[in-house]
């Protein structure tokens, strides 16, 4: 073997044991859920700050008793509030333990709204998919018919049995402590079951019956937005209908992606820069000395969470760790 091939098969030896050391880190990252800790000063000055514990994307099943025992533990937190932004299962099998996950969140105030994988099993799809503009275009009807449904109206029920609103649609209130927070709601746009609830008639300056509204920088009060998928024309609804802060899931944080670079998908027509954490819709986030970050009253903090699962035919991540948020709504300066 002369020099040039030798060269070139330790070239190619190279490659593919970085591959295969990627491929184990990926799916070793997968299983190592992290907490994220966030402050947004977006409330009016003087307001006693909200925690909110956003939860999405679990894609749970009978194999997943690794992350029910994680997310359990959150209850330690003690938040003001738990929010679940969809996609619960993978399979049916995994309905067991996604009571079992949340039940000690339960004794919370929380609100929920339904991703796809609420709807219908996880089927294979080819991973190129999510390269193109529009992923769905790529789906093949044959599989998507190889989907099962999955026990939709059983993972709302028993949240709403534990006192959790359910905006799927829809508008609602929740109390923390003796104030009240306005909510509002969308089923998943990833497969356009998204129908923007229209304003209550004659609606007051209070959020509910629970006490006098938490009041947002902007003077009003305040209103937090649920959705699965973060599509823009949900943002920008959203944002019309006065929303001060919208939590979403959906994009797995990219899932796959590339230190420096980010994530290389959204799996929607969000851009790559939002495809995890917090930002304003449509402008940017203005940092403060403090470590919190400040939003512009005229536009609407967005958090995309990276979610706790992955896809059972997909249980990868790379430089994207799973992921629970705490997010701590605290008075802006005065």
């Amino acid at each position: 073997m002369n020099g040039g091939s030798r060269r070139a098969l330790c070239t190619l030896g190279g490659v593919v044991g970085l591959g295969l050391g990627a491929l184990g880190w990926s799916l070793l990252e997968a299983r190592r859920p992290v907490l994220r800790q966030v402050e947004l000063a977006c409330l009016a000055p003087g307001e006693e700050p909200v925690r909110i514990l956003h939860l999405s994307d679990m894609h749970l099943s009978s194999n997943s008793q690794w992350l029910v025992d994680w997310v359990r533990d959150l209850a330690d937190l003690r938040p003001d509030v738990v929010v679940n932004t969809g996609d619960n299962l993978a399979f049916a099998d995994g309905l067991i333990n996604l009571r079992e996950a949340l039940e000690p969140l339960t004794a919370f105030s929380g609100a929920f709204v339904l991703g796809d994988h609420d709807y219908h099993t996880t089927v294979f799809k080819s991973p190129t998919r999510y390269l193109r503009e529009d992923p769905r275009t790529a789906d093949d009807p044959a599989e998507l018919s190889e989907r099962v449904e999955l026990p939709s109206d059983e993972i709302r029920q028993f949240q709403i049995e534990a006192g959790w609103v359910d905006l799927t649609n829809a508008r609602g209130h929740l109390t923390v402590g003796e104030r009240s927070l306005e909510l509002v709601g969308v089923d998943d746009a990833h497969v356009d079951k998204d129908v923007f609830p229209a304003a209550a008639a004659g609606a007051s300056s209070r959020a509910g019956d629970g006490g006098a509204a938490v009041i947002s920088v902007s003077g009003r009060p305040f209103r937090l937005g649920l959705a699965h998928a973060p599509y823009k024309r949900v943002l920008d609804a959203m944002r019309a209908d006065g929303v001060d802060l919208l939590l979403a899931g959906h994009t797995h944080g990219g899932q796959l992606c590339l230190p420096g670079y980010g994530a290389l998908v959204t799996n929607c027509d969000l851009d790559r820069s939002r495809a995890s954490g917090v930002s304003a819709w449509p402008g940017e986030l203005v940092p403060s000395g403090n470590g919190t970050a400040v939003a512009n009253a005229d536009e609407m903090l967005l958090h995309v969470s990276a979610g706790l699962g992955t896809s059972p035919f997909t249980p990868v991540r790379f430089a994207c760790r799973p992921e629970a948020t705490l997010l701590t709504l605290a008075a802006a300066p005065a």
